[in-house]
């Protein structure tokens, strides 16, 4: 009896195997035709550039970083043409871009009214080409924030995506 219970367990056993190997034979083939129906973009996400923070005192916010923190931090850089000041605090593997209003059409001078202290205004992600990016994304209906591409903080194209379409974030897409 005991040897009849082994070989119906290992007939079992060799019967769930089959029937996983089914089932991953069955997943493999679908992953494989999912991935044959995703279009190629002319564009691709490249590594996180910064996180932008507006503050509400730069100078403040800077001496925090550099002699606080005893992080690697930029002098204060104006940017007029997107209404800010920016200090650049170097990571390593990315920056963080202290963002104060410079004028008072500032979008930061908006964002503060609202959130006294400061905090978390956008990210920045770099693209390898920001010209079919933004083609690409016009076509699927991303609102872009600007009708072109402008130079950045760090003298580069960029673009920033509507957060209602991001998931509530203030994208900025920046080439690379």
């Amino acid at each position: 009896m005991a040897h009849v219970r082994k070989v119906v367990w290992r007939l079992s056993a060799a019967a769930g195997a089959a029937g996983a190997f089914y089932r991953l034979q069955t997943f493999t083939s679908t992953v494989r035709t999912l991935s044959q129906n995703v279009p190629e973009t002319l564009w691709n996400l490249g590594r996180l550039n910064h996180v932008a923070i507006a503050v509400p005192d730069l100078t403040l916010a800077r001496s925090f970083y550099k002699n606080i923190l005893g992080a690697q931090v930029s002098e204060v850089v104006p940017v007029p043409e997107h209404g800010v000041s920016v200090v650049f605090v170097e990571l390593g593997n990315t920056k963080l871009e202290l963002l104060h209003p410079l004028g008072n059409l500032s979008p930061i001078e908006s964002f503060l009214k609202k959130n006294k202290t400061g905090g978390m205004h956008h990210i920045c992600i770099e693209v390898d080409d920001i010209e079919a990016a933004v083609t690409d994304l016009k076509e699927k209906k991303i609102r872009i924030l600007s009708e072109e591409a402008k130079i950045g903080a760090h003298g580069k194209p960029v673009i920033f995506l509507h957060p209602k379409d991001c998931g509530g974030v203030l994208v900025e897409l920046e080439q690379a």
